[in-house]
């Protein structure tokens, strides 16, 4: 087999890794799907083989040392595969969101140049094929699953399976070209690009090399005593940072298994089937799983939310104490495990983390209540704090020191500093090589002697040396009066209710702050159904009287909260109003990574937001929305305007004294 030059502190590229690892742990399951209902293995030996016929395929197709790749698809090994592939030939993969549009996948294309596309399906065939002439370097394309692609013009399609063919069959040929190349990388070659969500502006190619992903792996698996006995489920988007350094960087330092779901609907089902031992997730997944257990229990009979509500405000009481080691009486000890008998145990294997010993959440801040929930159960989830620039990890909880307020500690490697305005800066062995094709930001991000701006602001407890997060710096303002306006920290309290999905608040440089909410319409339809409530649409549950009431009620139980906490007290929402759609990526109002494109929904939606402020009841809008085919279409809408009660500076006072 061909195997990469060795150096004497290690291997030094991803294709390194491969190597050690067909040879450490040859017969360990390295990679599983689950296709058609039934779980397919392949073990380290297989992985290499798989991966080396591809790259010796791809060879013959010409690829070039530097080329780029483009990697469009749901997780699977396959596309895992092809990215290591690309990386044995020298070239460059640069995974893309498998949602994106065609639009959005021309401008991430012809920005890097991509000569090759490696894609999942007829679906992303087509979107490539729709923006083709935008595309002057593109030359061909690997498709996997060939249903739907035989009457196409195969000039520049090959199937998957075909190029590994060409691969084994050319072996001789191209070999030592293959072994020459993987003899070249080091720890300053390029390992991948990755482009950012784009919140503010047009995405940015981030540039990451074998230093950044081999060293932030080994680090955070050392700091978390991953094993090669773990398990993980790969069903985040392969495009995110995130997911390359668990599913590929983590997983070929440890050895661990990766694990692809048959598809996003079973996801859920096949989580139980696995039963992760080291599990992420971002804020989303967990607010969306424990909008589905209050819906659940909202069906169940008298006897059995007696049991959940008993048990679980128990658990709220003395679960992260026993899950930290703190002391705990014996009679909480023994509660406990009956409620882990008759509750906690059940539900996390329900959830599908009966086994999980590492959890992280990360991506954006989560609810102090929805983390505190799970960590009751006994579930080890923990916060980390990164960016795609840092390789992910800057700082991360070690066990026996998580708080919901806090995203933990420095990682291995990783030094922090405040500048005076309050902005979080990092430098790390992780921290990016540059900004593909625009040095300009580059050098606005990361400075002459590495540092690198975060865009956060927040401060180190200098008690415990944790960092807390405000908000982004450039969200974080000042209220007309000049106290602080942090909307994540309101926005987490409104999700936490299961009937909101949703909340983007307004109040920087205002009076008083202002909210729009996205109800859920899972947990919401299901009330509405147990009611006999009948509704048509969307837009018309939304604005239901008794919908918004039970969303009033919820933005005076947070103002309640916000309350209490004397430096944010101002960011209290005085007025609000249930949006007639969701917030969607497809309509450029978020992310593909879902985090809210405050500028863009500003300007969006400036005739509601003058209503909220002006004293309205009501106001009538019209807008654009994209559908699923692509097309334009627009919803018309009258939205009725809401009051909430607010907790008054006496009011609070009183209470603290």
């Amino acid at each position: 087999m061909a195997t990469p030059q060795e150096r004497a502190d290690g291997p030094q590229s991803v294709p390194a890794l491969l190597h050690r690892n067909a040879t450490k742990y040859a017969n360990a399951p390295a990679y599983r799907e689950k296709e058609y209902g039934i779980w397919q293995s392949w073990t380290w030996a297989q992985t290499r083989d798989e991966v080396e016929a591809l790259a010796l395929g791809m060879m013959d197709m010409g690829i070039a040392e530097g080329d780029f790749v483009a990697i469009i698809g749901r997780n699977r090994p396959y596309l895992y595969w092809a990215m290591m592939a690309a990386e044995m030939c020298g070239a460059i993969p640069v995974p893309l969101y498998q949602d994106a549009n065609a639009e959005e996948m021309a401008f991430t294309m012809s920005h890097c140049g991509a000569r090759f596309a490696i894609v999942g399906d007829q679906e992303q065939v087509d979107k490539i094929f729709e923006v083709q002439e935008q595309l002057p370097q593109f030359e061909q394309m690997i498709y996997l699953d060939p249903r739907g692609l035989r009457k196409y013009d195969h000039a520049i399609l090959k199937q998957y399976s075909n190029v590994q063919e060409i691969g084994r069959r050319t072996r001789d040929q191209h070999i030592k070209a293959l072994e020459a190349r993987q003899a070249k990388l080091d720890y300053d070659s390029t390992c991948v690009m990755l482009y950012t969500s784009g919140t503010t502006g047009k995405p940015k190619g981030v540039v990451l090399s074998n230093r950044n992903v081999i060293e932030t792996a080994k680090s955070s698996s050392q700091f978390d005593d991953l094993r090669q006995s773990d398990e993980i489920l790969a069903y985040l988007p392969m495009a995110w940072v995130g997911d390359f350094i668990f599913s590929v960087g983590q997983a070929l330092w440890t050895g661990f298994c990766t694990n692809c779901p048959e598809s996003a609907d079973t996801m859920h089902l096949d989580l139980r089937e696995i039963g992760p031992t080291y599990y992420f997730a971002p804020p989303r997944v967990f607010e969306t799983q424990l909008t589905s257990v209050m819906i659940r229990m909202e069906d169940a009979s008298r006897m059995k939310k007696w049991l959940f509500d008993t048990f679980m405000a128990h658990a709220r009481k003395v679960g992260p104490a026993i899950l930290d080691g703190k002391p705990v009486s014996q009679w909480d000890r023994f509660k406990y495990k009956l409620g882990e008998a008759f509750v906690y145990g059940p539900l996390k294997n329900t959830l599908g983390f009966s086994r999980v010993r590492v959890g992280y959440t990360a991506g954006e801040a989560i609810g102090p209540e929805i983390f505190d929930f799970y960590r009751s159960l006994g579930i080890n989830l923990k916060q980390l704090y990164g960016q795609t620039e840092a390789t992910v990890f800057i700082t991360a909880q070690p066990d026996g020191e998580v708080r919901s307020d806090t995203v933990g500690v420095t990682c291995p490697g990783v030094e922090l500093k405040i500048a005076e305005n309050g902005e979080v800066f990092y430098r790390s062995p992780g921290v990016f090589v540059e900004y593909y094709k625009n040095a300009e930001s580059t050098a606005d991000t990361k400075d002459a002697e590495g540092w690198v701006a975060t865009g956060d602001a927040g401060f180190i407890e200098e008690s415990s040396g944790h960092l807390r997060i405000i908000d982004r710096a450039k969200d974080v303002g000042k209220m007309a009066d000049g106290a602080l306006f942090a909307p994540k920290y309101v926005e987490n309290k409104l999700k936490f209710f299961p009937n909101i999905l949703e909340a983007v608040v307004f109040g920087n440089g205002r009076d008083n702050c202002t909210a729009f909410i996205n109800i859920d319409l899972t947990a919401v339809g299901n009330w509405a159904e147990r009611n006999n409530i009948g509704y048509a649409s969307y837009q018309e549950l939304a604005q239901h009287p008794q919908v918004l009431a039970q969303i009033e009620a919820h933005v005076e139980e947070a103002n309640a909260s916000v309350a209490e906490d004397e430096m944010l007290s101002g960011c209290q929402v005085h007025r609000f109003v249930v949006l007639h759609k969701e917030l969607d990526a497809d309509d450029g109002e978020l992310t593909r990574t879902r985090k809210v494109r405050r500028r863009i929904i500003e300007e969006k939606y400036a005739d509601i937001i003058a209503a909220l402020y002006d004293g309205s009841a009501s106001v009538s809008t019209e807008t654009e929305v994209t559908y699923e085919d692509g097309r334009k279409g627009s919803i018309k809408a009258t939205l009725a305007v809401c009051d909430a009660k607010v907790v008054p500076a006496s009011a609070k006072k009183m209470a603290a004294e």
